[in-house]
């Protein structure tokens, strides 16, 4: 089945479309996300313990289902084509976030937030399809450059959500999320290209046939464990980071301004680092970007726990940022060039599942370390988790070096 025609150079036009879908992708879920549990304590008349545990179950209730929801996704991607998940997830997205605005209690408000997670998959999806396009010696550039607009949109999304919410209301800022995704069900409809092919064979394929069709099954399956690593590392300081500022600076007035620039710092380096490293990755092999990205995080959050200052702390959070840049989007252009094309749909939801693991278990490692230890300990378990991440990649990447050696 043939849709949309495409020309030699469609692909660096539905990269333009598909980073401005990410964006707007990026700013509709972040957007919420400073005032979420605020949200939650204007729906009931809550204890301290209850808000807690609503507004836990209320976060994660999403990639929860994500996890799960995601392999059926990519199942119908390889069937039907990236193009119509796309249009399914933004499409989904806009009417869960409109009824988001108009809930009347918190257990319908996690329901919404579990159904979020059954219409996931518009990053992924982004993903699969320009990896599927994009000529191979150019993945990791056109990856690394998709990443920014989810990177931009993120950091863009709280200010706006704040904003919003401060000037309107909790419910209207959910409306307008929802209009945000309808505008990005548009512009995806109308202008990204796909020209699918698929044979009774690749769409009838069970797990075991997308493994056989995998030339490297263990170097793929060994960048999905390495993609929720990377998620556990990166969000298990989520919980105490600002209660770590806070610390730092005394119980300073400044800590609210100055915890929004800790955790904001490294997805700007992010944003600046990622398409340079994905053009040298290009040229001198991801999986050396990806292992230099691991020993630079491993370097950089040892020295957090001993920080004196914010400014030190600052300044490290933009190294871990140019450290992100390296390792999540080398791990999507190495499933690129490892993945056929009949299978990039299931693959690359695979590895969203992974990367929604990790999104859960990275909170729940630093609550237990913060509580069993002190914060100091969050940043030194996590230095621990790149050091194994670092060990399995170095083991996973063997061949592709002896490749390049060869070659």
């Amino acid at each position: 089945m043939a849709k949309n025609k495409l020309t030699p150079n469609s692909w660096q036009r539905n990269l333009r479309v598909l980073w401005f879908g990410t964006f707007m992708a990026g700013i509709g879920f972040s957007e919420v996300m400073p005032f979420l549990s605020l949200y939650v304590d204007s729906l009931g008349n809550f204890t301290r313990a209850e808000l807690s545990l609503y507004s836990g179950l209320a976060f994660a209730a999403s990639y929860f289902v994500t996890a799960l929801a995601s392999p059926l996704w990519g199942k119908m991607a390889d069937r039907t084509g990236r193009k119509l998940m796309l249009v399914r997830a933004s499409a989904g997205m806009a009417i869960v976030f409109i009824l988001m605005g108009l809930v009347m209690n918190v257990w319908q408000l996690i329901g919404l937030r579990l159904l979020q997670g059954v219409f996931s998959g518009y990053i992924s999806n982004a993903n699969a399809l320009i990896a599927t396009q994009v000529p191979k010696r150019r993945s990791g550039q056109a990856l690394g450059l998709l990443v920014t607009g989810n990177v931009s949109g993120a950091l863009f999304g709280p200010l706006l959500g704040g904003t919003l919410a401060s000037v309107f209301s909790y419910r209207l800022t959910f409306f307008i999320t929802g209009f945000l995704f309808i505008l990005v069900f548009l512009v995806t409809a109308v202008f990204v290209k796909e020209d699918f092919h698929t044979t009774k064979k690749s769409a009838m394929l069970t797990t075991r046939g997308v493994v056989g069709e995998l030339a490297n099954a263990k170097l793929v399956f060994g960048m999905f464990v390495t993609t929720m690593i990377i998620q556990a590392a990166n969000n298990s300081i989520v919980p105490i980071l600002s209660l770590y500022v806070r610390q730092i600076m005394h119980n300073s007035p400044a800590t609210t301004f100055y915890s929004g620039i800790v955790a904001a710092v490294p997805g700007i380096a992010t944003l600046f680092a990622a398409p340079l490293l994905g053009r040298v990755g290009d040229q001198i092999g991801t999986d050396r970007i990806l292992i230099i990205g691991f020993v630079l995080a491993m370097s950089v959050y040892i020295p957090m726990a001993f920080v004196t200052n914010v400014w030190q702390l600052i300044g490290l959070r933009f190294v871990i940022g140019i450290a992100n840049a390296s390792m999540l989007p080398a791990v999507q252009t190495i499933l690129a060039k490892n993945t056929p094309p009949q299978v990039t749909g299931r693959v690359f939801s695979w590895n969203q599942s992974f990367q929604a693991m990790g999104n859960v278990a990275g909170p729940l490692i630093g609550s237990f370390v913060s509580t069993t230890f002190d914060y100091a300990g969050v940043f030194i378990s996590t230095a621990l988790l790149v050091v194994l991440n670092l060990a399995l990649v170095y083991h996973n990447t063997k061949q592709m070096r002896q490749a390049c050696r060869n070659g």
